[in-house]
């Protein structure tokens, strides 16, 4: 309705107003600007350069204005320009670099060019994250970009992930600044971390495929560059307030100096964050910061810095459900659903969150968390889920130009994260809709579900001397002994880095780049005691060296079950050359890692064999790998066929060194003694083109990669007692598939955009392989075999199929109103390759229903302009058709299956988060 309303305004509104018709390009190279802030200075009026450097002004009153354009790391410009009443004026802005590369962010970023850099990419520029992102995780802003899947999950704060092309985030770089922030240990990206980031970014740049990277990090999946701008040369203040669904509230203050004596600027954001969630009980307790800074040293040195941390808590909704917990009428529509499942299943509704229960808010003791005891979030509840980090990152750039054909560039940088997740240990009495029973028959795995945690119970029994704990008959030795209690597993970590990289210019037209990438890291993984439910200690024997009764008896904040220290050491080394004309470029670059890992336990003693009992004089056990090297190479081509057309190749070839896990298994403290690279093989090919005078432009491309030998570690027993390490390879994959962008501006007052991907990601091989373990009983080495059924599986977790549209109308001066629809199709339930023991079951997971979602969003910038202040109202309605609909989900639930009928890869089988139900964000900000 607010959309027909704002399309159906009286053209009389405009009449006789004139409009200014522009386009800002690069003053050397001619290219067009994408992303380009242009403003009619003294007026709330104003818009960006669409992706050809194209930007329209209308509804503009006949007289004189200054337009003044800003775009990063260029010169500001400004031109007077006159409307006349019902005309057009064309006006054309030249930006020329500013002298000290205030772009060099994007060269360490590795940033792609329109219509010189040869991958697939996609940018989001600030105006549009705030268009559309709201205040959800950042990856969620990505999901009208082809083959690139976002979710919430669960749908707590900071709970998203991404996929591209069929790849998790283990297989994407994740960059702030030109800084990767993806997990040292298995490559996971937690965006709780960085939850106050996207009010400080200036852009987003997604690159689909092994991407134009240049560091020695490998991206398989892509690369998504995220930018945050400390050179703003305006002053500026600004306050933002927003409301929402599941009462949100988020008050953001922000900073700008401006360019001050031509050499200093600083910008700095502070953002506070709570609400209860739209899922039940998935709350925010949060914080953000950032600084920037950056001084001109003089015209051959620059330096930034750049600072940000998102402290928070939050409660989080971790475990998927049947189907018909969450909806039994949905489950009824789909054919593969047994109706019998519904005897096992109980309906409890789409915003279910099964990581929370009621407790008496006489229970008041407090919790451990982060070295400290306070008191729960809630007095009438307990969260078992909740997660509580802080991960402030520090970036020190310098850009240095030596001579003019030499510049360096180099980032030295700190990470630092501290935080945790909470869970349940021991005994806990469980309840389901059918009544309280014992944890230790599992009987909630089988029937009466979907179970709840009965605190109050559990309670009542670490209070009781001599209560059995139901069916387990266990009792409590002493008086307020803890059988079941709530831990916090801790991640405390630090890293240091430093990226360099040399950039030679031979000629004009040939440049060169030399870069290094150094990282080390110390990550601290420990269990201890959050909550102990009544109790007064609890009693834990993990710790070898703990050899009496008194040392075991744990209270708040002792460490429990295990405790481990990580090292990760990493170095890579890369050259690039780069050769460009006015019609083409062509790039090449080879690059070298190696890292190595450590591992101490700390609760185990060095001595321990299989057979052997605890020496308390001991050392710690220890483990350290040799070094593991991986390289990669990759090259691509552009070609500029005429002023609106241009192609595009790239190939490359990835040896990408293992994870963490997958050389040392930290809790058996076993190694591999040679582990097994991961190979990619890389193919991409596409074109750009714009028609009607650059009103539309399109682009498409190809891509096609094969993952080859994908990890599977198998423990197994060397010849002297200890535990080892094996691989099997064979396991690939082929990702492959098509993609398109389009946009059409036939007006100002229009425009719509859209992408389409379709993808056929699957497996290729069946797997089988033979390894030696010895058989101690027997003492010898025999030979084991492995085989995996795999071969034409379909890849899953993510849509194989994406459509997307937008459409945005421009009514009035400042006011937008845009739609947002997106369909996905052939999307295959999350499933383990290597659970396919079964020569005889070929069936694929289980293909979630296709479904679509509509947001819309709305902003206007008030006519109102009193001594500079701006005032801007802006609303979100996500999924504003309340469509019921599975984003995530997993084939043959361990625990939520229906196995009644015998059959498997079914809906009553799986798994899943239902999309959230229609939930609003809105609020204003006020800018001067």
């Amino acid at each position: 309705i607010m959309l027909l309303l704002v399309v159906a305004l009286p053209a009389a509104l405009f009449a006789q107003k004139g409009t200014i018709k522009g386009k800002v390009v690069d003053a050397k190279t001619g290219q067009a600007l994408p992303g380009a802030n242009v403003l009619v200075v003294g007026t709330t009026m104003g818009t960006t350069s669409n992706q050809s450097g194209a930007f329209v002004i209308d509804n503009l009153l006949p007289g004189r204005y200054t337009l003044k354009v800003t775009y990063i790391g260029y010169v500001t410009a400004k031109k007077d320009v006159r409307v006349r009443p019902g005309k057009t004026t064309a006006v054309k802005f030249t930006l020329s670099q500013t002298v000290m590369l205030a772009n060099a962010i994007e060269v360490v970023a590795d940033r792609a060019k329109e219509r010189e850099t040869p991958v697939a990419f996609t940018d989001i520029p600030k105006q549009e994250m705030e268009a559309r992102l709201g205040s959800r995780d950042i990856p969620l802003v990505l999901n009208t970009t082809p083959s690139v899947y976002a979710t919430q999950q669960g749908g707590g704060a900071g709970d998203a992930r991404i996929n591209i092309r069929g790849f998790d985030q283990r297989n994407i770089a994740i960059m702030i600044n030109g800084v990767p922030v993806n997990d040292m240990e298995n490559g996971w990206v937690y965006w709780s971390n960085w939850d106050g980031v996207s009010d400080a970014t200036a852009s987003i740049q997604v690159q689909r495929g092994l991407s134009a990277v240049n560091l020695a990090t490998a991206s398989v999946g892509g690369t998504m560059n995220i930018i945050t701008d400390p050179t703003k040369q305006e002053f500026g203040l600004r306050y933002k307030q927003e409301f929402g669904s599941g009462n949100f509230l988020k008050e953001t203050v922000s900073f700008n100096s401006g360019l001050v004596n031509g050499k200093y600027a600083v910008n700095a954001l502070l953002v506070r964050k709570t609400g209860n969630g739209v899922i039940d009980k998935t709350w925010t307790d949060a914080w953000a910061w950032y600084l920037g800074a950056s001084w001109n040293v003089n015209k051959n040195n620059r330096l930034e810095l750049y600072a940000l941390g998102a402290p928070q808590r939050h409660g989080q909704n971790l475990y998927k459900q049947n189907i018909a917990v969450y909806s039994k009428s949905f489950a009824e529509g789909l054919a593969d659903y047994d109706k019998a499942a519904f005897g096992k299943f109980h309906e409890m509704g789409r915003t279910y969150n099964q990581n929370w229960a009621p407790v008496n808010p006489s229970y008041n003791a407090k919790q451990n968390w982060d070295e400290h005891t306070a008191k729960r979030y809630n007095p009438d509840f307990i969260n078992s889920r909740e997660n509580f980090f802080h991960k402030p990152q520090v970036n020190l750039n310098w850009y240095s130009k030596l001579t003019d054909q030499l510049n360096l560039y180099s980032v030295f940088y700190y990470s630092g994260g501290h935080g945790g997740g909470t869970g349940t240990l021991g005994s806990i009495v469980h309840k389901s809709w059918e009544g309280s029973y014992n944890q230790a028959k599992g009987k909630y795995y089988y029937y009466g579900s979907p179970w709840s945690y009965d605190w109050d119970a559990t309670i009542a029994i670490n209070r009781d001397s001599t209560h059995a704990y139901i069916d387990k008959k266990e009792y409590n030795k002493e008086k307020f002994q803890s059988l079941g209690i709530l831990r916090n597993s801790r991640n405390n970590q630090w890293t240091l880095g430093a990226i360099s990289k040399a950039n030679y210019k031979i000629s004009d037209n040939l440049n060169t780049t030399v870069g290094i990438d150094w990282r080390t890291a110390e990550i601290e993984h420990y269990r201890e005691v959050r909550d102990l439910l009544g109790g007064n200690f609890y009693i834990d024997k993990s710790n070898e060296y703990d050899n009496t009764a008194a040392k075991q008896k744990k209270t708040y904040g002792d460490k429990i079950a295990y405790f481990n220290t990580n090292t990760v050491n990493w170095f890579g080394v890369y050259a690039q050359g780069e050769f460009k004309t006015n019609v083409m470029s062509v790039y090449g670059m080879a690059g070298y890692s190696m890292i190595k890992y450590g591992y101490t336990n700390h609760f185990r003693t060095s001595n321990l064999l299989a057979d052997e009992s605890p020496d308390v004089n001991s050392p710690e056990f220890k483990l350290k790998s040799n070094w593991i090297t991986g390289i990669q190479t990759k090259g691509g081509a552009s070609y500029r066929l005429t002023e609106n057309i241009d192609f595009y190749g790239n190939a490359g070839f990835v040896s990408k060194v293992p994870i963490f896990d997958n050389v040392i298994d930290d809790v058996t403290g076993s190694m591999a003694n040679n582990p097994k690279n991961e190979k990619f093989i890389d193919f991409e090919a596409g074109a750009n083109a714009y028609f009607l005078n650059r009103k539309v432009y399109t682009r498409a491309d190809a891509y096609y990669t094969i993952w080859k030998d994908r990890a599977k570690s198998i423990g197994v027993v060397n010849q002297d007692g200890t535990e080892g390490i094996v691989f099997i390879t064979g396991m690939n994959a082929l990702h492959s598939g098509v993609e398109m962008e389009a946009g059409y501006r036939p007006m100002s007052l229009f425009n719509v955009s859209g992408s389409v991907s379709v993808g056929n990601w699957e497996y290729t091989d069946d797997v089988s392989g033979v390894y030696k373990t010895y058989d101690r009983q027997n003492q010898r080495t025999k030979l084991d075999t492995a085989r995996y059924y795999v071969k034409n599986l379909k890849v899953g977790d993510a849509p194989q199929t994406q459509f997307a549209l937008v459409g945005t109308v421009y009514p009035i001066s400042g006011m937008r109103a845009m739609i947002t629809y997106r369909y996905y199709m052939r999307n295959y339930s999350y499933w383990d390759p290597f659970s396919r023991t079964n020569p005889k079951d070929r069936t694929q997971s289980w293909k979630a229903p296709d479904y679509g979602v509509l947001d819309l969003h709305f902003s206007y910038k008030l006519p109102i302009a009193f001594n500079g202040v701006n005032i801007r109202a802006f609303a979100h309605v996500y999924n504003a058709l309340n469509s019921l609909y599975i984003q995530d989900a997993t084939d043959n639930s361990q625990y939520n299956a229906y196995t009644g009928n015998g059959k498997t890869h079914s809906a009553d089988d799986a798994e899943v988060f239902f999309g959230a139900p229609r939930f609003i964000n809105a609020g204003f900000s006020v800018s001067y």
